[in-house]
């Protein structure tokens, strides 16, 4: 973003983007903006996407396994605020570093440069999301086409790592040792849990190769993809907000919406284009039938379902779940018979400076006098949290802030910015370009300062022990 609108001589600043992009607009003007703008929201595909995006999006959120286990996994008393600030901080991607990249991939391709030039981008490259690495390499040359590549790999990587894991987790857990070992070891849990990443990474990698072998790119998947997981949206979601939905209208819900965004979608795509290939099947009207088919009619059969005889589920067994973990203890775990006082039993003699709960031992130096946390320490870390979710009022509180904060959120992302700006036919000029740009920059140090500040500061007195530890040991 420095380069573009800094240091570049290509661009060098908000106002030569601005100039670059009206003449783009001139050149080539794009099919259903305003005026053929690149410098406008009043896109008739750009809300098209738009409504796909909120579909498949909230898909890949309700149904992934890694954001539930992560929700699960954290303390209640700071889970509200990680998500929240998390999303705030990921938006930066697409709204400082994506469109970045974009609008100089359009400002440039008259540039000679440009990998393209004197040719604009054709279609499949643009769908195989070649603009950003055309840019980069035109303004920063091989470097900047490393860097970037080094950027996807590291994204890449992270996702697949999050995705194996958790399909791991439910293929290990969920399936192995509810349905086929109950009694299942440690040990052998985890060598379960490694055979699956192995097999599913397998399989990842199979499907990458088999739709790349038949001309099925991301832009295509991201696409379609809404529509075949759409039906199971709000199933999911009510599954954790409304004790009335049963198990039947749950999964017909996801089943019916299926069907009926893969219906929507080929039936579209037929009558539209009157063939179905992978072509017409990526159009915007085919795959946005399908979307909206899929997620209303998961919608609407889950409630019609539930509604004929509601459940009355009982919140406080979930609530039991973590309990069991937080108490320490499991089912089929009894506690261990404790010594007489003041006898010792063979082979249950501590040694000097080490700390027993029972459970865990942990050797503790009484000669320094800042010591790193405890087991003793993390138990009670661990009642607290205990402690809070048995308190309806805070839960409640932590509820409250995250329904406001997201409906607040999601209302002026989705529709106080953007739909006024669509409605009005708006044009950017160029001090509009340029405080858009601003905010842009401000955005991405903020996100900076969310993913890379905070967490030092929160974490700051276990560095300050660390660092007299380290030292206290270099003087000894």
């Amino acid at each position: 973003m420095f380069s573009v609108y800094t240091s570049s001589d290509m661009i060098g600043s908000p106002r030569e983007m601005y100039e670059l992009l009206k003449e783009a607009s001139k050149e080539r003007p794009v099919a259903g903006n305003q005026d053929g703008s690149y410098l406008t929201l009043k896109s008739n595909y750009g809300l098209i996407f738009g409504v796909i995006q909120l579909c498949s999006g909230m898909g890949t959120v309700f149904l992934d396994q890694g954001y539930w286990q992560r929700a699960i996994a954290s303390r209640p008393t700071t889970a509200v605020k990680a998500y929240i600030l998390g999303g705030f901080a990921w938006f930066a991607i697409p709204f400082g570093f994506a469109t970045t990249l974009g609008l100089s991939a359009v400002a440039l391709t008259s540039n000679p440069k440009y990998p393209t030039y004197p040719n604009p981008m054709t279609t499949s490259q643009i769908q195989a999301g070649l603009a950003a690495p055309f840019a980069a390499q035109t303004l920063l040359g091989k470097p900047g086409a490393i860097a970037l590549l080094i950027t996807l790999f590291m994204a890449v990587t992270s996702s697949s790592s999050s995705e194996l894991i958790a399909v791991s987790s439910i293929l290990t857990f969920d399936v192995y040792k509810t349905y086929f070992k109950p009694h299942a070891t440690g040990e052998q849990l985890i060598f379960v849990s490694h055979v699956m990443i192995c097999v599913f990474g397998v399989i990842m990698a199979a499907f990458a190769s088999i739709w790349n072998a038949v001309g099925i790119n991301l832009g295509w998947l991201f696409l379609v993809m809404g529509l075949i997981i759409g039906g199971a949206v709000f199933p999911a979601a009510f599954t954790v907000t409304w004790k009335g939905q049963t198990r039947l209208g749950a999964i017909s819900g996801c089943l019916v919406g299926l069907a009926a965004g893969l219906t929507a979608w080929l039936v579209q795509a037929k009558v539209q284009y009157g063939v179905i290939n992978v072509t017409t099947t990526g159009g915007s009207y085919p795959t946005l039938a399908g979307n909206m088919a899929g997620v209303l009619t998961g919608l609407i059969v889950s409630v019609a379902v539930s509604l004929v005889k509601p459940d009355d589920f009982d919140w406080s067994t979930t609530r039991a779940i973590n309990m069991k973990t937080l108490d320490g203890q499991e089912e089929s775990e009894s506690p261990s018979p404790s010594p007489p006082n003041g006898s010792n039993v063979e082979g249950t003699e501590k040694e000097p400076g080490i700390i027993d709960n029972g459970k865990e031992r942990k050797h503790s130096h009484p000669d320094h006098h800042h010591d790193l946390p405890t087991v003793q320490e993390e138990d009670r870390e661990m009642a607290e949290d205990a402690r809070y979710l048995e308190d309806p009022k805070a839960l409640r509180r932590s509820y409250v802030l995250a329904v406001v904060l997201s409906v607040v959120l999601t209302f002026i992302m989705c529709f106080l910015v953007p739909i006024p700006m669509f409605l009005s036919h708006y044009i950017f000029s160029e001090k509009g370009f340029t405080a858009w740009v601003v905010i842009s920059f401000i955005w991405v140090f903020a996100a900076l300062a969310i993913c890379g500040v905070l967490p030092i500061w929160e974490t700051r007195k276990f560095w300050k022990l660390l660092a007299v530890e380290i030292f206290q040991k270099k003087k000894a």
